[in-house]
């Protein structure tokens, strides 16, 4: 049965045309993926969907009668709801509250909070949530909790097409299994699902049909079952899964030794023995909760090594904040780049100075870089170092960051995530750039959740698994070898460690 469909839509602002001839459809229990890189049209696909924008040309159809929205409220009337990456819920008011406002139940003229939520108590069941209740405040909750909130929202309005943008954007690994579970139960329900994700994998997981989209058309939709990631990423960006990666570095580029650490200990690491020489990306791979993270912010100096020896370019080093690291020759690209990484309402150009501003504020006039010199860098797409960086792309927002970086002239780069939240075209210009940075003699910590990228960016890899390292394998192990030592803490048969 088919719940929606989209046919011929185009879409122009400006006199430029977003959008040419578009066209989706949608079944009754199924989960339909769209793909595509940023400024494929996705995001004015949706849009357009549920009304935020009007096709110039076009069909929508629900349960094959064409409709006309002009407003979200029409689309959601007509049972189409969707949730945006970011959440649209009040921190300060109740589930319930979160889930009927605007539509509260009344009695007599007065709320009738009982109702609303008797009311979201039953969906939270139908939902076998039970981690928090109708009653509890939504700032209490976490990210993964909150967006079950939202879907509770969606079908308290007796939707039956959802569309997901970029679900997972926010989520813990651990909190990703559990949105699987939920979308698994809508579907089991029949519920349609539009799902709009980069992330290749959780789209082969999830989806029975998958929609590639690029420079506002419709390239191709395939049955997930008969593709595999190497075409979609081909249709997406035009090459290959295999060219995604650049090569990797060889033993005439690695250059002396750049950071060394010996027996760092934290309160959430145990004996780090690490050593990272110029001109090589060494790769950190580990379960949630294994001290990839921690690792990073014990160098960086933001929960510095209580124990143990460290040194930069041969120099003994214990930072007891970040200002120290910097000043030392360390840089650290954090895993969230929208609350540690950037000003999101200061201009390119600013948030492009920002460390330099910070750490070396006496000096700054004398040593100011080339703002333009630093952008081209990192080939940064722009529309002028005076747009705010809140309105980039995630992955220009990405080079933004490790632009401001380059700016004080690192010898050692600590990454951590660094193309979460981009996607493929971006990840693969991000990669060419850390490669890149390499070639020059900086010395790369690459720390990612994402194990293909590990196994394609690195020149060996360390495993961590409860707040030790586990073990280092060389260049290009596989998924199975990474797994064993972040599972067991011990190497494969016959890989030395």
């Amino acid at each position: 049965m088919t719940l929606l469909s989209m046919a011929g839509i185009d879409k122009s602002f400006l006199g430029i045309q977003v959008l040419h001839g578009l066209g989706l459809d949608l079944h009754a229990g199924e989960l339909h993926a769209v793909v595509g890189e940023n400024g494929a049209g996705k995001s004015t696909l949706v849009k357009t969907l549920v009304g935020v924008h009007t096709p110039d040309r076009g069909t929508i159809a629900v349960d094959g009668k064409p409709v006309v929205f002009s407003h979200p409220a029409q689309a959601l009337a007509a049972g189409i709801a969707i949730i945006h990456q970011e959440f649209t819920l009040l921190p300060d008011r109740t589930v319930a509250e979160n889930v009927f406002l605007g539509r509260e139940p009344g009695r007599r003229g007065l709320v009738d909070r009982r109702a609303m939520e008797t009311a979201t108590a039953r969906l939270l069941a139908e939902l076998e949530e039970t981690s928090f209740g109708p009653q509890d405040p939504v700032r209490s909750l976490s990210v993964a909790q909150q967006q079950v909130v939202e879907i509770v929202k969606a079908l308290s309005t007796d939707a039956r097409v959802l569309i997901m943008d970029e679900p997972t954007a926010a989520l813990a690994d651990h909190e990703v299994s559990r949105l699987y579970a939920l979308v698994h139960r809508l579907i089991a329900r029949g519920m349609g699902i539009l799902y709009i994700s980069h992330r290749l994998r959780e789209v082969f997981d999830l989806s029975r049909r998958i929609t590639v989209i690029k420079d506002g058309r419709h390239v191709a939709t395939l049955t997930t079952a008969e593709t595999d990631e190497n075409e979609i990423v081909r249709l997406m960006v035009g090459r290959e899964l295999s060219d995604y990666y650049p090569p990797r570095g060889t033993a005439a580029e690695r250059g002396p030794l750049r950071l060394s650490v010996d027996g760092g200990s934290t309160a959430k690491l145990s004996d780090i023995v690490l050593r990272l020489h110029a001109g090589e990306v060494v790769g950190v791979a580990g379960l949630q909760g294994s001290g990839r993270t921690s690792l990073a912010r014990a160098l960086f100096g933001v929960a510095p090594f209580t124990a143990g020896g460290m040194t930069v370019d041969g120099r003994p080093l214990r930072p007891r904040g970040p200002r120290e690291a910097i000043r030392a020759g360390l840089a650290l690209v954090s895993e969230d780049r929208k609350a540690e990484g950037l000003a999101l309402r200061q201009s390119v150009r600013d948030n492009a100075l920002l460390v330099e501003r910070a750490v070396f504020t006496r000096a700054f006039r004398r040593r100011r870089s080339d703002v333009t010199a630093l952008l081209e860098s990192v080939a940064l797409r722009t529309h002028g170092q005076d747009q705010q960086v809140r309105y980039l792309s995630g992955g220009n927002q990405q080079k933004v960051v490790i632009a401001k970086w380059l700016g004080v002239r690192p010898g050692v780069l600590l990454v951590d995530e660094p193309t979460r939240g981009v996607d493929v075209g971006a990840k693969a210009a991000i990669h060419d750039l850390i490669r890149g940075l390499a070639r020059t003699g900086m010395a790369v910590l690459l720390i990612s959740s994402e194990l293909p990228e590990v196994i394609g960016m690195s020149d060996r890899v360390l495993v961590m698994s409860e707040g030790r390292i586990a073990g280092e394998l060389p260049a290009g192990p596989t998924e199975e070898q990474i797994m064993r030592l972040a599972t067991l803490g011990r190497a494969p048969s016959g890989v030395a460690v």
